[in-house]
Order: structure tokens, then C-alpha cells, then sequence
């Protein structure tokens, strides 16, 4: 039974990497391979360290973060999510001429930001009864995974709806910022 909770605890902090790597791959930037493992490797990763962090400082220093951690995660998400949309009507010539995301700065806030409810999580798997290394090396591959599957679902999207699927992976970055902006602040 307990296999089962980690799946589904593993799944749902895989949600906001699988809906980001589909935003992603909406766009015409079309991520390559290289660029594919990268963003999934960063995300499972995170995924996995995260929990991790979380067992180990305890609830004092996240109470400290958690006071702003969610407006950085907004801003970022907002400001990738409204970039691609702009860049949805730039020619193909224009386009991508910027940072790629899947690398340096922006790469490791989107890691950061996909994983900051694996970080809270890490403070209930031993209540919950998980054991905490299996917990997040189970959650750090489904991450992993669920990237390499989101990429393909953006690309497909992408390929079938062409520009429309950019202004719309622009449009779920920005609104799992909000959703994450609104559930720290209730």
C-alpha cells in the first residue's frame, strides 16, 4: 500500500515539471535531444534532492523561505510563459535568437521551481511511514520520466497546431505560476 501512496506522491510533484517541459516543447524552439535530457535530468534531480533538503532542515528554515519563495517561482514562470507568446509571433527567422531555457540560469529556476513542493514533502514522507532515500529516488525518476514524456506531447502539439501551441505552453507556464502564487498565499 505504501508503494502505491509514493507513486501517487510522486506523480503529482511531477505535474508542474511535465506541464512546463509540454509548454516547452509546444514552441517552435523544438527541444533536441541534448536539450530533452538536460531539462529532464535537471528535473528529476531537483525532484530528488528536494525531499531530501526538506527531511533535513527541518520546518524552521522552510518557514523562512516559504514567506517569498512562491512570488520568484511566479516571476520566473510569468516571464518565460509571456516570452514565449511574444515570440509565438515573431517570424521563424527572429525567433530564439535569446538564452536557451533548458540551460544555465533559466534551467535551474525552472528546476527550482517545479520542485519546491518536493521540498515540503520531505517533511512528511517519515511521518507517512516512507523511508526517505527510497521516497526520493522513487520521486526523482518519475520526474525524470514524465519530462521525457512531456517533451514528446509538446512536439506532437506543436507539430499538429503550430504557433497556437506556443501561445498556449506560454499560457500554462504563466498559469502554474498563479496556481502556485495563489496556493502559498491562501
Amino acid at each position: 500500500m505504501k508503494i502505491l501512496v509514493l507513486l501517487g506522491l510522486a506523480l503529482a510533484l511531477a505535474m508542474d515539471a511535465f506541464a512546463v517541459t509540454v509548454g516547452l516543447s509546444c514552441s517552435r524552439l523544438k527541444l533536441n535531444h541534448r536539450q530533452t535530457f538536460r531539462l529532464a535530468a535537471s528535473f528529476g534531480l531537483f525532484q530528488f534532492i528536494m525531499p531530501i533538503i526538506g527531511w533535513l532542515i527541518g520546518e524552521n528554515l522552510l518557514k523562512l523561505i516559504s514567506s517569498y519563495d512562491h512570488w520568484l517561482v511566479f516571476g520566473l514562470l510569468l516571464l518565460v510563459g509571456f516570452k514565449m507568446i511574444i515570440e509565438s509571433f515573431r517570424s521563424d527567422d527572429d525567433r530564439y535568437q535569446g538564452k536557451d531555457p533548458t540551460s544555465g540560469w533559466t534551467l535551474l529556476l525552472l528546476a527550482l521551481a517545479t520542485s519546491q513542493d518536493a521540498l515540503a514533502t520531505g517533511l512528511s514522507l517519515p511521518v507517512i511511514g516512507l523511508n526517505i532515500w527510497l521516497a526520493s529516488i522513487v520521486i526523482g525518476a518519475v520526474a525524470f520520466n514524465l519530462t521525457l514524456l512531456a517533451n514528446r506531447v509538446g512536439l506532437f502539439l506543436g507539430k499538429s497546431f503550430g504557433h497556437r501551441t506556443e501561445i498556449l505552453g506560454g499560457l500554462i507556464l504563466i498559469l502554474i505560476g498563479i496556481k502556485i502564487l495563489f496556493d502559498h498565499l491562501k
